[in-house]
């Protein structure tokens, strides 16, 4: 079978027609395989900020929310869960680092906790990655060291507007919302304009 490249558009639309019965771990984790994204297409939804990362929604329904996430050279996330969802991830531009933790000691769901790192896996346009339930604490990073962006983007199931961020020095973690910088390739008032 010839190599197939997809549009965001044409991602968005197969993704649509997806049955809920495939939509597990390894159903969706296939399909981000099965349709790689052209990174071209990604521009109406492409967002950078010299000091943080950007999240830039896609598209979104009940069952899931398809999210870029624009990541200037150095830049990465805090420590954090996605509350339980289902997370899956690909990367159209660049290449990413996923540390992945294990509480070790404590609550992952607030207040005390002490984290240890397990393992880590890169991500790039031919390897995408997901988050296995057992482990479901990680950072992403683009390190300085690849002197490039990066974009990618994260499908989650279901949608939510919260996770828990951890401070492995403090042992301690809390709760934080969630918000959009840009919506459907509208960016968001400044105001509103927050990072994870």
């Amino acid at each position: 079978m010839p190599f197939q490249i997809y549009s965001i558009a044409d991602f968005v639309k197969e993704l649509a027609t997806l049955p809920r019965a495939e939509f597990t771990l390894d159903g969706v984790y296939q399909f981000l395989k099965d349709h790689p994204i052209e990174p071209e297409s990604l521009k109406p939804y492409l967002f950078f900020h010299s000091s943080h990362y950007t999240r830039n929604l896609i598209d979104k329904n009940d069952l899931y929310e398809v999210i870029a996430i624009c990541w200037q050279s150095g830049q990465r996330s805090q420590i954090h869960n996605h509350r339980g969802q289902n997370c899956w991830m690909a990367v159209p531009l660049g290449k990413l680092l996923v540390q992945n933790y294990k509480v070790i000691a404590g609550s992952a769901e607030g207040g005390y906790c002490e984290l240890a790192e397990s393992d880590r896996y890169w991500m790039d346009p031919q390897n995408p990655g997901r988050v296995e339930p057992g482990e479901p604490i990680h950072y992403v990073a683009n390190p300085a060291a690849l002197g490039q962006r990066a974009v990618s983007i994260h499908l989650y199931s279901y949608p939510y507007d919260s996770c828990m961020v951890y401070f492995p020095d403090q042992k301690r973690s809390l709760e934080i919302p969630l918000h959009y910088s840009s919506e459907y390739g509208v960016l968001a008032s400044e105001e509103s304009r927050k990072r994870r």
